[in-house]
């Protein structure tokens, strides 16, 4: 029968408190169950070699007797190296099992809003650099203030999101020139009138509305109407094409109530153009043959239809009196035939022409007579 592992430690390093034995044993049980397997090993070797090779010898001198008797007590070796080998297989698999790792969860930060008593306090962290300002890892609108290894954790207003383009300054930027995506979490949400967020660019509440959003600041909001023909682009926040913008319910076709004809490919990629049937001063322009753009002439010309361009009012008949009561036939004459500009050189010209000059004259006055 073998020891016990913890029998052979107290026997063999001495150790006299079962406090020491156990917890020496946990540190170096997989070394004790290599050191055992190894000297069970070398204790198999030299059976085999001393005292199988002695026995050999006698077999061959003693008698028969003697022989089975020899091979009795060969068998019961037999049965002895067979159990030291199922030991050591035991021993093997304790020695190649693994323990479970200890892991330790590290705390989470808690989120700390901008009016909190908490929010200068200096979180027990280190810092990627001794000075400077560095986003957090899944928020985008939290980022950290180093000062001397010292971090504070910051909270950008409702609405932006921390710019980490530069380490050196601390600015808060609109998510529309930020990529979120990394660490999309945010803030929750302080919404007022027509602001989703107290900050940012935010389209119109009816989805029917396409040209009109908002500019929120701390709040407060600003109507914007787009120019005509364009909508707001919710992506990028400004305004732009419908089939660029690409919103629900805001196509080209949706705003501007036109769809373009079909026709060959070979006429498509020229770009047609087609008069507005409900202005004549505006037309729509046919991207790649079936994306309507919308177009138009300046004041006082109108779309023909007929040349593909601008023209004056008295050359296309069904808009010959698109401007009356908007501008007079004297208007609209001088804006066909504009009076000529002086040239820039005229101007100079003139103004450095030397104007004439009085002569002197020589004649005494009366005075000078009388003396």
């Amino acid at each position: 029968m073998f020891l016990s592992p913890k029998a052979v430690i107290n026997g063999w390093c001495g150790f006299t408190t079962r406090e020491r034995t156990e917890k020496w044993f946990s540190r170096n049980e997989g070394e004790y169950i290599t050191l055992v397997t190894l000297l069970l090993l070398l204790l198999l070797l030299f059976y085999f070699v001393c005292v199988c090779g002695v026995r050999s010898y006698l077999h061959r001198s003693q008698s028969f007797a003697t022989e089975r008797s020899t091979n009795r007590t060969y068998n019961m070796d037999v049965r002895l190296v067979a159990i030291i080998f199922c030991h050591i297989a035991l021993l093997s698999g304790q020695s190649n099992r693994k323990r479970p790792a200890t892991t330790t969860i590290a705390p989470r930060r808690p989120i700390i809003e901008d009016d909190s008593e908490a929010a200068g306090e200096q979180l027990e962290s280190e810092c990627p650099e001794p000075d400077g300002f560095f986003a957090d890892a899944t928020q985008c609108d939290k980022y950290y203030a180093c000062s001397n290894n010292k971090i504070t954790e910051k909270l950008c207003p409702d609405g932006m999101v921390f710019n980490d383009y530069s380490s050196a300054q601390e600015k808060c930027d609109l998510p529309l020139n930020i990529d979120c995506s990394q660490r999309p979490a945010l803030q929750e949400p302080k919404p007022s009138e027509h602001c989703r967020r107290q900050n940012g660019y935010f389209a119109h509440e009816n989805q029917k509305i396409c040209d009109k959003f908002y500019y929120c600041v701390d709040g407060k909001f600003n109507a914007i109407t787009c120019p005509a023909g364009l909508v707001y682009n919710e992506k990028t926040g400004i305004c732009t094409w419908p089939d660029e913008a690409k919103k629900k319910g805001c196509s080209s076709q949706d705003v501007f109530n036109f769809q373009c004809p079909n026709v060959t490919m070979e006429i498509a990629l020229q770009h047609p153009r087609y008069a507005n049937p409900e202005d004549c001063q505006f037309f729509y322009v046919c991207v790649n043959g079936d994306t309507p753009r919308r177009n138009g002439c300046k004041m006082g010309q109108v779309f023909n239809e007929a040349s593909g361009k601008c023209d004056w009012p008295r050359n296309v008949p069904e808009c010959a009196d698109w401007y009356k009561g908007v501008l007079t036939d004297e208007e609209l004459y001088n804006l066909e035939n504009p009076k000529p500009k002086d040239s820039a050189k005229d101007k100079e010209a003139a103004a450095n022409r030397r104007k004439p000059s009085r002569p002197t004259t020589t004649r005494r006055t009366f005075a000078q007579d009388e003396e």
